[in-house]
Parts: structure tokens; C-alpha cells; sequence
């Protein structure tokens, strides 16, 4: 039976518009309709206008009054590592200590710390762990999640953590992108042997997650200390051979070259960025590399924050992320990562919902379908509680999502 739902009357649309990533100043280029309303149906946007011409044939009950309320597209946060075993609170007091991000790795802390956690951990409770998170990600409005693997860097973790993705995926509201990061950081069974290690996961590892369908990307950790970036070439490339797409941590603690190869590789997106040097920049706006960049994680790290503004004026597609993991950021708060976007990165308030939408769902491959409120695209929202989209920012670091819809359906509304 054919489901029609009406949201009626919104102070505010907001929606960047296209199929594809926003680069460049189209960021900036987002279309504000005043007093509203959305028909969907069947999940999907059939049309954006004066609710008298629908209100008759959707019931009531299927009816949302969204009066003096801003609607946006559903949040897409397309970079996470959603699914792990165990904290570190630990190491985050030592790095406020003065302790770097390398010297805790080095002291056996880092992403070995949760990989030994996650290698114990079972399904069940990995996905108990992830799933409270996921509810509380969904009360910020964000309605598509990517999760990487990485936290195993053997053959039982990797997959264990990829399959806890897949029920996840079909489980609860939120879509979940799944990603291969076996690549994470060299395990201490492969110490001194980073190539040793990445071939053990192009011949073991990697051809079962493609034959099960159990990741759509493929990522690399490219940093100094974990892998160059001629390794990061030679498995990405026979990655891509395999059927995977792109993704890559670029250029996160020194300027390695990690945004350069993306650009080269034509990468779907290059991720972190905070040391991407002039030529990276202009090699991922060049090759329509999308520019994640995850200001929560640099700010966990006293880190400087990567260079928004240069490379949007320099025609970049900037995404948001906030890099939800259990070490260098553990925060998927949308409201800070955002606050920090527009007052430390000097991304205006229109940019930044760009970059957490549609330049987010160019990030994860799904552009073409979400990321932007249009005809015929699905109907994933967020309803704020305020009028107007520029309250984002303004009230900042606060949760204002008042309801989230998610192919139409809605999924969860904030208690009063």
C-alpha cells in the first residue's frame, strides 16, 4: 500500500541541490524556500510546495506541522569507526599530559590498545556497544553513518566488525556505509613488516570481504610510521583492481603526500587533511576528490584545524565528519563539529550544511539519491526546533533536532 506523508508548513527548507558533490563557492549555493511544505511518498520526495494541493489525500495522522520549525536534509557523517571493543580514557588525559598521538602508539596505546579489546569483544557485544551510539547519533539528526573496520587487523576481527556493520545496517534507521580499513596500523605480529602485513590482507582478508559483499571502501591510514605512501599506492591500486572504492586517511599528523596520491588515485574522498599541503589541495579540487574534514578530532588533539576556507576558495568539495572512534576523538556531536567548522575553520553557516549533506552523501557514494531535499530523491530530514537553519551555529555545541525522518518514515522525535 502507497504511504503519503505531508510536513507541512516549514519556516524554512534549506538544501543544497544536485546529484553529485558541491565544490568550490556552490558550496556556499544553497536553496532556502520560506513557509513550505514536503510531499513524500513511498519514501521518496514527489513534491515541494503548497500543502493545499496534498493536504487532502494524506491522512492526518501521516501529516507533520513543521510551522516555525527549519527542515535540512537528513546529516550524513561519512567518517566513523563505528564498531569497537573497550575506552581509553587513560590515554586522553595523558595526551592533555603533553604526550603526542605517535609517542601513546609507541607506548603500546593507539589503535593497538582497542584492537586488543576488539579481538576480544564478541558480535553481540560489539553490536550492543555500537547500537546505543548509533540512537544517540540519530537524536542529532543524522540519518546515514559510514563505519569503518580496523580495530582487528587479523582475518577473524576484521570480519567479525564487517558483519556487526551488515546487522546493524539492517537493524535500526540509520544506513550504515560500510568500509575495509584492515589498514589501520601495523599489528605487533607484523612489527617491521607493514608489506608483509598488506599483503596478508589483499590475499586473505580482502577477497573474502568482497566475495561476502561485506564492504563498499576500501581506506588506508597514509602517515608517517604506519604506511608510506608508495604502499598506500600499490594497495589502493590493487584494491580498486578488486572492486573496491577509494577512501584514504591523508595527511593527518605530518604532510605526507596522503591529499596528493588521493587527487592522483581519484580517490573518492581524502580524510583528516589537517597538514595537506598547497599541491594536495589542489589535487583533490582538480580531480573531484571530496575533502573530509573532521574538526572534532583535531580539536581532541590541540591539533590545528585543517584549512576549510583555503580549500573551498581554492574549489574543493568539503565533507564534515566528526571521526567517532574510542582514542583520538570520542564525540559524534554534531553541534560541536559544526561550531567548530564555522567559528575555527571559517566555513559560513551555508557551506557547513553542505559539507554534512550532500557533499557528505558524495562521500560515501550516494549523491545521486540523498543529501539534498529534491523531487525524487529519498526523504531523510531533520526538523530543528528552531526557524531558521542559521541557529546551527549560533546556539552553539547545543542539540537542536527536534525530529528526524528517515525514507519518510519518522524515526525519532526529541522528548520534551
Amino acid at each position: 500500500m502507497t504511504k503519503k506523508v505531508l510536513i507541512r508548513n516549514a519556516s524554512q527548507i534549506v538544501t543544497p541541490q544536485g546529484h553529485s558533490a558541491c565544490f568550490g563557492k556552490a558550496m556556499g549555493d544553497v536553496k532556502v524556500y520560506e513557509n513550505t511544505s514536503i510531499f513524500i511518498e513511498d519514501g521518496i520526495i514527489k513534491g515541494i510546495g503548497d500543502p493545499a494541493q496534498w493536504e487532502k489525500e494524506v491522512p492526518r495522522e501521516n501529516q507533520i506541522d513543521a510551522a516555525h520549525k527549519a527542515v535540512l536534509p537528513g546529516f550524513v557523517d561519512s567518517h566513523t569507526h563505528l564498531v569497537f571493543g573497550g575506552y581509553r580514557p587513560d590515554e586522553f588525559l595523558w595526551r592533555m599530559g603533553g604526550m603526542s598521538y605517535m609517542d601513546i602508539m609507541n607506548r603500546g596505546g593507539g589503535i593497538i590498545n582497542t584492537m586488543k579489546a576488539t579481538r576480544e569483544a564478541s558480535e553481540a557485544e560489539l553490536a550492543d556497544h555500537a547500537m546505543d551510539h548509533l540512537k544517540k547519533m540519530l537524536a542529532m539528526g543524522v540519518t546515514t553513518v559510514e563505519a569503518k573496520s580496523g580495530y582487528g587487523q587479523d582475518y577473524d576481527t576484521e570480519i567479525k566488525q564487517l558483519h556487526v556493520t551488515r546487522k546493524l545496517n539492517a537493524s535500526q534507521p540509520i544506513e550504515l556505509v560500510s568500509t575495509f580499513l584492515g589498514a589501520h596500523a601495523v599489528p605487533p605480529e607484523y612489527k617491521g613488516r607493514s608489506k608483509a602485513f598488506l599483503d596478508f590482507l589483499l590475499k586473505e582478508v580482502m577477497p573474502v570481504v568482497k566475495k561476502e559483499n561485506l564492504a563498499e571502501f576500501c581506506d588506508i591510514f597514509c602517515e608517517e610510521g604506519v604506511f608510506s605512501v608508495d604502499e598506500s599506492r600499490q594497495y589502493l591500486k590493487k584494491a580498486r583492481e578488486m572492486g573496491f572504492k577509494l577512501k584514504i586517511h591523508a595527511d593527518e599528523i605530518v604532510s605526507l603526500g596522503g591529499s596528493e596520491l588521493a587527487g592522483e588515485l581519484k580517490a573518492t574522498s581524502a580524510d583528516h587533511l589537517l597538514h595537506a599541503s598547497d599541491a594536495g589541495i589542489k589535487a583533490m579540487a582538480e580531480n573531484g576528490v571530496v575533502s573530509t574534514l573532521l574538526p572534532t578530532t583535531a580539536f581532541c588533539l590541540r591539533e590545528p584545524f585543517a584549512r576549510a576556507r583555503e580549500m573551498i576558495d581554492a574549489g574543493c568539495a568539503v565533507a564534515l565528519a566528526t571521526d567517532f572512534n574510542p582514542g583520538s576523538g570520542f564525540t559524534f556531536s554534531v553541534p560541536l563539529m559544526l561550531g567548530l567548522a564555522v567559528i575555527y575553520m571559517h566555513m559560513t553557516a551555508e557551506e557547513a550544511i553542505t559539507a554534512l549533506t550532500l557533499n557528505g552523501a558524495a562521500a560515501v557514494g550516494r549523491a545521486d539519491r540523498i543529501g539534498s531535499i529534491e523531487v525524487g530523491k529519498q526523504a531523510d530530514l531533520t526538523i530543528l526546533q528552531y526557524p531558521s537553519y542559521k541557529f546551527l551555529p549560533y546556539h552553539t555545541g547545543v542539540n537542536i533536532v527536534e525530529k528526524v525522518i528517515k525514507k519518510g518514515e519518522l524515526v525519532h522525535t526529541a522528548s520534551v
